[in-house]
């Protein structure tokens, strides 16, 4: 399931995010690459456990708890502390399959990875290529979003990042475990959350179909949710 989380972040927020991330030392991205993954990735990124990218990291967190929209798709149970990357002009990474366990030095913390997401911190317009490319059963889709938005996608699926070839491409990426594990358990009740929600607008909350259903919808969460 391929989800577009608009306005995670305002551009207010992109815009100071930019400010303190032009400030820092950028590393080489292939240190924190699996074995498969490094030897198709070209680009930089901050040093995942510097105060600047955790300080950055904990403030996305705490948007997307508080995004209705993230919850609904996610479902989250772990997310891993938002990393933070960057392309310039022949850079890219080549197609590549995230890892399934991700350990964080810092707090111990070991996810397994059900969802990737990127958080696009460039607009669309200040760079070309650096398209974000997911392969799923259903062919390739080319994703370029505006700052500030999210998408998120299967971690089982190949993806690739197309070569920069002006400008810079910034972003924030991360992986997080699911409370539901299985992919089409967790559309399905994205999918009736989305329905519930177009009902409350046409019916109201009191409504004795809405509530039928809401029970419904929690109770499937509650079979398949694993804590």
């Amino acid at each position: 399931m391929l989800v577009c989380v608009p306005d995670v972040l305002s551009k207010h927020d992109v815009a100071d995010f930019r400010r303190i991330m032009d400030a820092e030392q950028w590393e080489d991205g292939r240190s924190t690459a699996g074995a498969q993954s490094a030897q198709v990735k070209q680009n930089e990124q901050l040093p995942p456990d510097s105060q600047t990218a955790r300080k950055l990291g904990e403030r996305i967190i705490k948007a997307l708890t508080a995004n209705l929209l993230f919850i609904s798709a996610a479902v989250p149970l772990q997310i891993f502390p938002p990393l933070f990357n960057r392309y310039r002009p022949g850079q890219f990474f080549g197609e590549h399959v995230d890892n399934c366990i991700r350990g964080d030095n810092l707090t111990g913390l070991r996810i397994r990875t059900d969802i990737s997401g990127t958080l696009f911190l460039s607009e669309p317009d200040e760079y070309d290529g650096g398209e974000l490319v997911i392969d799923d059963y259903y062919g390739s889709h080319r994703v370029k979003l505006p700052a500030g938005h999210l998408v998120l996608y299967p971690s089982t699926s190949l993806h690739m990042v197309t070569p920069v070839t002006r400008g810079a491409r910034i972003s924030s990426f991360f992986w997080l475990q699911s409370m539901i594990k299985d992919t089409h358990a967790r559309r399905m009740t994205f999918d009736m959350d989305n329905a519930i929600q177009s009902l409350v607008v046409r019916l109201g909350r009191n409504d004795e179909d809405v509530r039928k259903l809401t029970n419904i919808y929690h109770n499937l969460i509650r079979y398949w949710a694993e804590l």
